[in-house]
């Protein structure tokens, strides 16, 4: 039978293209089919009333509805007069969203299609009894009509993810704008250039829709030919005012719609660039190098998969839209006292000190309802909390990014201060380098010539190639003090210049070898298999070649999998299954070793009708192999020689006394681009007389010196201030004279301060400052003033001149502020206006408790500072 041939008997009736269009639909489709199947005429009012609600939204004609019901079978079909206006199929999503109404035909109808005809086009449905599954085809099986010329615009490097999230948000704000205007609010947009809107975005989605047909998913689409209408340029002006115009009340809440979160708003620009700009004649730009904000990032070209967060050997935990966690991988849940797994489907705010939930809710809240970033793709420190209550210092890094299915997640990957710094989360496909955030390695913005693999393909300047090759191996990892960021450029060079596959694996102190990174030459997603994280020990059994190479063979050439007698153990059958799932055609597996030692493996693949590996390519990654050891074990004992520094500095913050009069709060926040080890220091502790002294210092330099010149400084000040009890004038003249008696003197800047009075006040603050940015007091009602007086030379200048003091009153639950210069200073600002910002956060934040107080000025001051953070706050408070 032909379901989609129209009986004699059914019923038909016409309706205009209005909102109430829709409910008379319904009822008429209702009385229509009475007598039929109660639940059949139920699914029928559904789906009609959908896609009636599509025909008045996009087809904007008079709409014919007919229905019968006959032999247990209901058939309806809608029609309109634009057989121009192609279908849009979405796929039906996990949660809830606007312009699903032909995901629903296809989930509840027995069969379905549409047809197109010269003035128009119909589409119907049938619900059976039997129930029998719709055609395979679904809405494919008819052809669309083509109307008038086409232009084809290139869109190189198309995010799959993040065009959905984008086409789908930007179809609901144009819903609930047209819904917004039927209910006569005053939307500020013309009818007609909502009309234009609807048509030209309806436009661009049935192209996008049947150029990802032709693909094999839009997930792994790396580029695209876009068909558009000729005259589609003319239109396009107008959606983007349309659109710009729905953000707007969505952001001011008119519409029942969130307003677009950064990444979406930077790809509808670019998308809509590429189109005119192509139009115009102009040449593609790839999504893949456009400038944008640290907020839009990432770039990924495939969505975020979550069993690589999971496989992670960085703490990583990711939330989705409703502040609820999807992931949080085993570093995260050992860094946080949770066992792997037991953190997911708890509220974020679990990981949250009390002090600072109200605030993640206002801002996720704010995110949500403005799309105003205020950390997204920044890396802030602050505390987390642990599952015993205590507080763990982390610096974190936080970006949004797309799933499969258009969602948004937020994955943040959190980096204990005293650990190396933790790069932008990098995900499958996603090229740190091509970011413009990022500093980047050689030739990994364009796409450069490979090295040749055989003899037979040896070009005349092979040598040449060879020579860059190692030279670029060699600076991506001394460029970075970071091991994971520096192997993750290795392999990207390989990959684009030598190899399809770059894999490196490490054994650790404890002989556990750990996948270190993985990258391909291509938008395909890459295995789970490939983001095993640990894999399995190296045993007695195992005969692979991985094993193999650990105990000192190789560079072994592959050129077909492992067989079968060499599978003996499960690292065996790891790596024989990965190699069968990339469809390597051939492979080299080569040593990393320093000092006779092995220590891990560089595995290198050709996949698919690429050339293979042969002989002659054993020399060339011989060498290469070489100085990549060579790289990974200067890394290694840079880290280490840092983490003994970091171990050094935080050993010796102080634990603030408890005064009952005086409440304090101290944080210290490493950079987050520099090696975060330096000379940033605070201090507080009770002198003999009962007065309470504090300390702020910086001495110069971030390494390891700087360290050990802090420590010193620290001890010999605390020491003078304990012994001698003088006022801060005289100790700070004694710290100077003492740093002169060094074996390297330190050049440094201080602040020496006391607070005196007895418990229920009045107070003053006597402090002298050695070149030190001045205290910052804040009264209780937000009045600021700096403490400039007392202020004299650095120390290790001159240490016989004498050194000036200053003296202030402390109003009570007045704030005093010392602080060091990567709080404030900025490249290319005035240390003026840093100031005065750092003025205006003290003054919002007067009432705010001490922690809270501390922790906001973090946030909203110090992300992505490039020099170390110590901050100390004091507090008169009178004794009741």
């Amino acid at each position: 039978m032909d379901h989609s041939s129209q009986p004699e008997e059914a019923s038909s009736r016409s309706f205009p293209p209005r909102p109430e269009s829709v409910a008379s639909a319904r009822r008429f489709v209702r009385a229509t089919l009475a007598g039929a199947d109660p639940h059949a005429v139920e699914t029928a009012e559904l789906l009609a009333s959908e896609l009636v609600t599509n025909a008045v939204l996009h087809a904007r004609t008079e709409i014919a509805v007919s229905a019968r019901a006959v032999d247990g079978e209901v058939r309806v079909r809608i029609g309109d007069r634009q057989p121009c206006r192609a279908l849009v199929p979405q796929r039906s999503l996990p949660y809830a969203g606007p312009g699903q109404g032909l995901a629903l035909v296809e989930e509840l109808a027995s069969a379905y299609g549409v047809e197109n005809g010269d003035e128009g086009k119909t589409v119907w449905f049938a619900l059976r009894r039997d129930e029998r599954p719709p055609p395979p085809h679904g809405w494919r099986t008819t052809t669309a009509r083509t109307c008038g010329p086409t232009r084809t615009v290139t869109l190189v490097d198309l995010p799959g993810a993040l065009y959905l999230a984008a086409q789908r948000h930007q179809h609901a704000l144009l819903r609930e704008l047209t819904l917004a205007a039927f209910a006569g609010t005053d939307t500020g947009v013309r009818p007609e250039d909502l009309a234009v809107a609807h048509d030209m975005n309806n436009v661009l989605s049935a192209g996008m829709t049947a150029a990802l047909e032709e693909q094999s998913s839009v997930a792994h689409t790396h580029s695209l030919d876009l068909s558009l209408p000729a005259d589609a340029a003319r239109a396009l002006p107008t959606l983007r005012q349309v659109l710009d115009a729905a953000e707007r009340l969505a952001r001011n809440e008119r519409l029942l719609a969130w307003p677009s979160l950064p990444h979406n708003r930077v790809f509808r620009q670019w998308l809509f660039d590429q189109i005119a700009g192509q139009f115009a004649g102009g040449p593609p730009t790839a999504w893949t190098v456009i400038p944008r904000e640290p907020s839009a990032s990432p770039s990924e070209l495939v969505p975020w998969d979550a069993s690589h967060a999971w496989a992670s050997r960085v703490p990583t935990i990711a939330a989705d839209d409703e502040n609820r966690i999807i992931v949080a991988n085993g570093p995260a849940a050992d860094l946080l006292g949770w066992q792997t797994g037991e953190l997911v489907g708890e509220r974020l705010t679990v990981l949250i000190p009390e002090h600072l939930r109200k605030r993640h809710m206002a801002a996720f809240t704010r995110l949500l309802r403005t799309g105003q970033p205020h950390i997204l793709g920044r890396s802030v420190p602050l505390p987390a909390l642990h599952r015993d209550g205590r507080l763990v210092p982390v610096r974190l890094f936080v970006q949004s990014q797309g799933t499969a299915d258009g969602r948004t997640v937020f994955v943040a990957q959190l980096a204990p201060r005293t650990a190396p710094p933790v790069p932008a989360p990098l995900s499958p496909g996603e090229d740190r380098a091509a970011s413009p955030e990022q500093p980047h390695g050689p030739d990994l913005l364009e796409e450069p010539e490979r090295v040749a693999t055989s003899a037979g393909g040896d070009a005349g300047d092979g040598p040449a190639l060879e020579r860059r090759l190692l030279a670029d191996i060699g600076e991506s990892l001394s460029s970075t003090p970071n091991l994971d960021e520096g192997l993750q450029r290795v392999c990207k060079i390989l990959t684009r210049r030598l190899a399809d596959w770059c894999m490196v694996d490490l054994l650790n102190d404890f002989d556990q070898l750990e996948r270190f990174c993985v990258a391909h030459h291509g938008p395909t997603p890459l295995p789970a298999e490939a983001y095993a994280g640990r894999l399995p020990p190296v045993t007695g059994a195992a005969r692979g070649p991985l094993a193999r190479v650990l105990r000192g063979a190789g560079p072994l050439l592959l050129t077909e999998p492992p067989a079968p007698s060499e599978v003996r153990s499960p690292l065996d059958a790891h790596y024989a299954e990965l190699f069968e799932r990339v469809g390597a055609n051939s492979a080299v597996v080569a040593p990393l070793r320093t000092r006779g030692a092995v220590f891990g493996a560089l595995t290198l693949v050709q996949a698919g009708r690429n050339r293979p590996f042969t002989e002659d390519s054993l020399p060339l990654i011989g060498d290469l192999v070489r100085s990549l050891a060579l790289g990974v074990e200067h890394a290694r004992l840079y880290q280490e020689t840092r983490h003994i520094a970091e171990r050094l500095q935080r050993s010796l913050l102080p634990v603030l006394p408890e005064i009952g009069h005086l409440q304090m709060a101290a944080r210290y926040a490493p950079s987050s681009t520099t090696a975060q080890i330096g000379g940033d220091w605070y201090d507080s502790f009770v002198v003999p007389g009962g007065q309470t002294a504090a300390v702020i210092g910086d001495v110069a330099g971030h390494d390891l010196e700087a360290a050990v010149a802090m420590s010193q400084l620290r001890s010999m000040l605390r020491g003078i201030a304990i012994d001698r009890q003088e006022p801060p004038a005289e100790v700070m003249r004694r710290l100077d004279m003492a740093n002169h008696t060094l074996s390297q003197e330190a050049t440094a800047t201080c602040i020496y301060a006391l607070v005196t009075g007895p418990p229920d006040g009045p107070w003053e603050l006597k402090h002298s400052s050695a070149g030190h940015l001045p205290p910052l007091l804040t009264t209780r009602e937000g009045d600021t003033r700096y403490l400039d007086g007392g202020s004299g030379l650095l120390l290790g200048m001159d240490p016989d001149l004498p050194r000036p003091s200053a003296t202030d009153a402390l109003p009570a639950h007045s704030t005093v502020l010392l602080y060091t210069d990567g709080l404030i200073e900025r490249r290319d600002e005035s240390l003026d206006h840093a100031m005065d910002r750092l003025r205006r956060h003290t003054a919002a934040l007067a009432g705010e408790p001490l922690d809270v107080f501390c922790d906001e000025l973090l946030i909203g001051l110090s992300a992505d500072s490039a020099d170390d953070i110590a901050l100390l706050a004091i507090r008169p408070v009178p004794q009741v």
